[in-house]
């Protein structure tokens, strides 16, 4: 590829043909304010560059108008300048519009602090907004158990648009209408929770301001917690031990597990547990049905089902290939029913008492737990009085409000233990936060129950990192077990076509994460969730799995004793009660 020489800012550049303005001046050590352009939208080969906002535009010599720089091209000796008074004040005029029809309630904003267009008015000194005329009118869309949608904060950047339909390929969103009336909205204009979406809150993560966000359910959390007549018991998810404390002032990826249990006691829980104690439950069941599907000619490859917007999304696009799915339930539903039947009959409480509280890294486990299936402790007890299983889905986000809500010191919290029976989690149910670690997880419990011999090494590196699709293989007693790895709907959408195909009929397992990275790149973790905030992340992850003292889910003492003492088996007659489930075509063929 040829390289071009430009000017920008009276400094020489030579950058390769096909380089954009944007591009070319960080080369040069220029910064160029953006707001709608958006680099490595979850993955590093997704961009969103469709200069919509106006922010970034700079004087080209010889030209008449402003060019925005995130998507024009370089030529062959351009003169560029990036602050002349036409260029700053274009850029203040350009804002000031997109203030003027916004209805500018920061203080009781959700997105207030981590508001891009809140950021980007302080950085370019806009003091001022001359435009006035109608605000935007349009209804609050809260359909969706997960995600709310209010159109009159959206500035029109569609970085929610690239995220749902070419990271995702979902494609439930829409640019609708011009001008003043222009809207974002779900696909045909009706609510979110009638469209294809699947939840995954990935759009949430990518907007500026606070058009789509999750749905705050933390006040039915304070309420649970001040009421003296429930036990109030909270899970927290595999995700969440490494990325709480970004929030805090901590650095990214920094393993916060015992000051978020701590945080946890203080807020007032009755009791601490960890989803990866039912991480490690579900690779138990979920490695014993890949061991009975492989012995008896069952539907292979086997899907993991730990991903709700995954789910969702073969519901929706795959239905012919329920079948591959797992029966298993995502950790988040196994340790619900299990709170409601185990652990209320070892504690001696009445279950219609026990509210279970979760903190998930993800917005669709709000849909998850408000699936009409998910009831089976109330079926178990044959009583209705029961309610669902898991009560209440939090984001990683929404933790952090209550945190700060209640005054807490996070950053100088002392560690504390979860509490025992449903506490104990392996390193194997670590790396369930990140892609690629339920398969590694199922493999250390899986060769090892089938051979009867230990893993000579328990790292499979060959799942691991931010490529969107991987494999790896392992004998176990003469068969080649081989498998995949997918993170990201679009990567998932592949490997599906492939199988609808027939093709990839000799592989056994696949692993899907609906997100980025797995759940450290979830719709409800902390903002900022870049590509390299995801990375380190993933190496949070991965330390704290070396750190812990049991790094495979069969090795759980707590695990060992639920089977013993409740359970019996894997796959036996309980937990086909308790912690299997079924799917729901929606979608057409």
């Amino acid at each position: 590829m040829a390289n071009v020489t430009l000017t920008i800012d009276g400094q020489k550049v030579t950058v390769p043909e096909g380089t954009t303005i944007l591009k070319a001046a960080e080369k040069a050590g220029v910064k160029i304010p953006t707001l709608c352009f958006l680099e490595h939208v979850g993955l590093r080969h997704i961009k969103h560059d469709v200069g919509a906002c106006r922010v970034c535009v700079v004087e080209v010599e010889g030209k008449k108008d402003l060019v925005s720089s995130c998507n024009t091209p370089v030529e062959e000796g351009m003169v560029i300048r990036t602050h002349t008074p036409k260029v700053i004040a274009a850029r203040k005029l350009n804002l000031e519009m997109m203030l003027s029809d916004h209805h500018l309630d920061c203080p009781t904003c959700p997105k207030n602090g981590i508001c891009e267009l809140q950021a980007i008015c302080a950085e370019l000194n806009v003091r001022q907004i001359r435009p006035q005329g109608e605000k935007k009118d349009f209804p609050i869309d809260d359909s969706s158990p997960s995600i709310m949608r209010n159109p009159n904060k959206c500035i029109l950047c569609q970085r929610c648009i690239t995220a749902c339909k070419v990271l995702q390929t979902v494609d439930a969103l829409e640019l609708y209408g011009n001008g003043f009336d222009a809207v974002v909205r779900p696909k045909g204009g009706l609510p979110l929770i009638e469209t294809q979406c699947v939840a995954c809150g990935q759009c949430a993560l990518v907007c500026p301001t606070a058009a789509i966000v999750e749905k705050d359910d933390t006040w039915k959390v304070w309420e649970a917690i001040a009421d003296p007549n429930k036990h109030v018991v909270v899970q927290t998810a595999p995700a969440t031990h490494v990325t709480i404390g970004e929030a805090f002032g901590l650095p990214v990826g920094t393993d916060i597990t015992g000051k978020m249990v701590a945080a946890l006691k203080r807020l007032g829980f009755d009791a601490v547990f960890d989803t990866n104690w039912s991480a490690d439950l579900t690779i138990m069941e979920e490695g014993y049905e890949l061991i009975h599907r492989i012995k008896n000619n069952g539907v292979l490859p086997q899907f993991t089902s730990c991903s709700p917007g995954w789910i969702k999304f073969v519901e929706e696009f795959y239905p012919d290939l329920i079948p591959h799915i797992s029966s298993c339930k995502s950790p988040q539903q196994m340790l619900g029913p299990i709170a409601k039947t185990y652990y209320a009959e070892k504690k001696g409480i009445n279950p219609e008492n026990i509210f279970v509280v979760s903190i998930m890294p993800c917005t669709a486990k709000k849909y998850e737990a408000a699936r009409p299936e998910m009831n089976a402790a109330s079926k178990y007890w044959n009583n209705p009085n029961i309610t669902r299983d898991v009560d209440v889905v939090l984001t990683s986000r929404e933790l952090i409000r209550m945190i700060r809500e209640a005054g807490i010191d996070f950053a100088n919290l002392p560690d504390e233990k979860y509490d025992p029976i449903m506490g104990e989690g392996t390193g194997a149910a670590q790396i369930f936060g990140a892609t690629g670690g339920v398969m590694e997880a199922a493999l250390r419990t899986a060769y090892e129950v089938v051979t009867g011999k230990t893993l000579p090494r328990l790292d499979f590196e060959d799942v691991r990192g931010m490529k969107d699709i991987k494999e790896a293989s392992v004998n176990m007693n003469g068969v080649t077990v081989k498998v995949l790895v997918a993170h990201s709907l679009g990567a998932a959408r592949q490997l599906m076509d492939k199988i609808r195909a027939g093709e990839l009929k000799d592989y056994h397992f696949i692993e899907i994460m609906a997100c980025p990275g797995g759940c450290i790149g979830g719709g409800g973790q902390p903002i900022p969730t870049t590509v390299e905030e995801r990375e380190l992340r993933i190496k949070g992850i991965y330390e704290r799995d070396k750190k812990l003292p049991i790094r495979k889910s069969h090795e759980n003492p707590e695990i060992q004793a639920i089977y013993k003492e409740f359970l019996k088996e894997p796959l036996g007659h309980k937990s086909h009660q308790l912690l299997h489930t079924h799917y729901t075509p929606r979608g057409k063929k």
